[in-house]
Order: C-alpha cells, then sequence, then structure tokens
C-alpha cells in the first residue's frame, strides 16, 4: 500500500483496502462492545480487582515502548521522506494515549483502591476504541489514504 501510495499519490483506495478498514473498524467496534459490557458488569456487582499493579507496570512498558517506536517511525518517515509513515507515527500516540489511561486507573486504584477507578479507566478505553473504529469506517467510505491521520 505504501509503495502504491508513493508511486501515484492520486490513486484510490483499492477493495481490498477498504475492506481491511471495516474489518477493522469492526473489531474495535466489538471491542467497544466488550469494555463497556465489561465496566457495566463490574459496576453492577461491585466487582474490585485484587491488584492492579500489573497495569501499572505494564502500561508504563508499553509507554516506554510506543515512544521509541514513534521515535524511530520519525526518523525513518524523515529519512525516507515518507508521508505514510510520519502519519503512522501519528497513529501511535493513540496507543500512548490508551496506556496512559491504564496507567491512571491501575495507579489511581492501586494508590486509593477508589473502587471504580478500573471501571473508569476501561471506558476510557472504550471511547479510544471507538474513536478509531470509527475512523477505520470515515476513511474506507473515502479516497483518503489509511495512514492519513487526524489525531
Amino acid at each position: 500500500m505504501v509503495v502504491r501510495i508513493r508511486q501515484n499519490p492520486t490513486s484510490n483506495r483499492s477493495g481490498f483496502e477498504r475492506t481491511s478498514l471495516q474489518v477493522t473498524g469492526v473489531s474495535f467496534y466489538l471491542l467497544v462492545a466488550a469494555l463497556v459490557i465489561s465496566s457495566a458488569i463490574v459496576l453492577y456487582t461491585g466487582h474490585k480487582p485484587e491488584t492492579t499493579f500489573w497495569g501499572v507496570i505494564i502500561s508504563l512498558i508499553s509507554i516506554v515502548v510506543m515512544l521509541f517506536l514513534i521515535y524511530g517511525k520519525i526518523k525513518t518517515g524523515k529519512l525516507l521522506q515518507s508521508d505514510a509513515i510520519l502519519a503512522d507515527a501519528n497513529c501511535t500516540k493513540v496507543c500512548i494515549y490508551m496506556s496512559c489511561v491504564l496507567l491512571a486507573s491501575s495507579a489511581i486504584y492501586e494508590l486509593t483502591e477508589f473502587p471504580y477507578a478500573d471501571a473508569l479507566g476501561t471506558l476510557g478505553l472504550a471511547w479510544f476504541s471507538y474513536q478509531e473504529g470509527k475512523e477505520c469506517f470515515e476513511k474506507a467510505a473515502s479516497n483518503k489514504h489509511c495512514c492519513d491521520h487526524d489525531h
């Protein structure tokens, strides 16, 4: 896809690319449903996690890895003069935002045992997932290339 865009930047999105975006969009929407249902069950039953320590650790590792990944993509995108790679670096920021939500909710629970921190964090992840799914469907419906990103 990157080769096609670089060789012919005005070309239309292929059928395969549209289908791929639609499948990705459906996947994000299914994730949203699962996250919202999970959060509702936790709120209804009052279930509290035993610990969120590993959520803190995983989110910190994710943030560090994603920062290095963004740096590498930006460096590579500039070297290759690739708008697609630079746009993909921008897409990676969403992963950092989601990891920050996980870090905040896990840390709040771990430090305060606030009973709704985990469920609220789950709803935050659902919001980001919804936004990504919506963007996939918008891109599938347009000729805007999949690597073009508005975040």
